[in-house]
């Protein structure tokens, strides 16, 4: 785990860049350009699996951007987290499309904020790593987007109910039958899905597993919810970080950082959207739009 000091090193002292090796550079600019100076686009994965919501990603997963986002999840290197976040964040314009957070396509005004719920990682891989890489990227993220224009906030409603195996040495089919029914939306966190569109944020997709079994417990909690599902509610605003505090129970607590106010219900169906940094290359060339 890493100790606050290994942080302070990382900001003070100078460091060789992350992706390539670069003397001196957190983050040289020929790998910044390979992890965001193409413009996002849509990858699907062969064979894709049931339930997977249309997904966009910043760069192909290889060389430098791999580097990149291995040093930020397993390595400590926080301070790529703006730079894959910015990332991230393009990623998730190019899933809104023209008609921005209220959806064109909807017939409503672009006035909802965009919601990112990142993919879960393990408690175990949180400990381990001493952060949540996927979360940090978010919030990233999040703040890129307000900046830019776009009113965004993270929600980590999402939990693992079970335990999984790890996903490093299975196949597609393995990693599905892995991930079945893993997932849950926290006590509450349900509430949070309306206003807006939600896009469902992780730092790589491989076979899209882990995308579609998070897609697919966000659509049965807004589900339940409608039909009659009942959920204790409770906010508690911390001040000076942005964030809500949602569920009764302690264990089943989670954030919702940026902007706390709740609009409008919306249908999540078609409108969920992913988005990741990074996807296998093949991913991208069989794009169809």
């Amino acid at each position: 785990m890493r100790g606050w000091w290994q942080d302070l090193t990382d900001l003070v002292l100078p460091a060789d860049c992350a992706g390539c090796g670069a003397p001196r550079t957190e983050l040289c600019p020929r790998c910044r350009t390979a992890l965001g100076g193409a413009a996002p686009r849509r990858v699907r994965p062969v064979p894709e699996p049931p339930g997977l919501p249309v997904v966009h990603a910043a760069a192909p997963y290889a060389a430098e951007v791999r580097a990149l986002l291995l040093a930020h999840k397993e390595r400590g290197a926080l301070a790529l987290a703006g730079a894959l976040g910015a990332a991230l964040a393009g990623a998730v314009r190019a899933g809104l499309g023209p008609g921005g957070p209220g959806g064109a396509r909807t017939g409503r005004r672009g006035s909802g904020s965009v919601l990112l719920v990142p993919v879960p990682s393990a408690r175990w891989a949180v400990r381990a790593r001493g952060h949540d890489p996927v979360r940090r990227m978010a919030l990233a993220a999040a703040g890129e987007l307000r900046r830019t224009g776009t009113p965004a906030r993270v929600a980590a409603v999402l939990r693992q109910r079970r335990a999984v195996a790890d996903q490093a040495a299975l196949d597609a089919r393995q990693r599905l039958e892995n991930l079945a029914g893993a997932l849950e939306v926290t006590a509450g966190g349900e509430r949070l899905l309306t206003g807006g569109r939600v896009v469902v944020v992780d730092d790589l997709m491989t076979t899209g597993a882990s995308l579609a079994e998070a897609a697919r417990a966000l659509r049965e909690a807004v589900v339940s919810r409608r039909n009659g599902g009942t959920a204790v509610y409770e906010a508690v605003t911390r001040e000076g970080r942005g964030e809500q505090r949602m569920g009764a129970r302690p264990e089943r607590e989670n954030w919702v950082h940026g902007a706390p106010e709740i609009v409008a219900p919306h249908v999540i169906g078609e409108a969920l959207r992913a988005a990741v940094v990074a996807a296998p290359r093949d991913s991208f060339e069989i794009n169809r739009n």
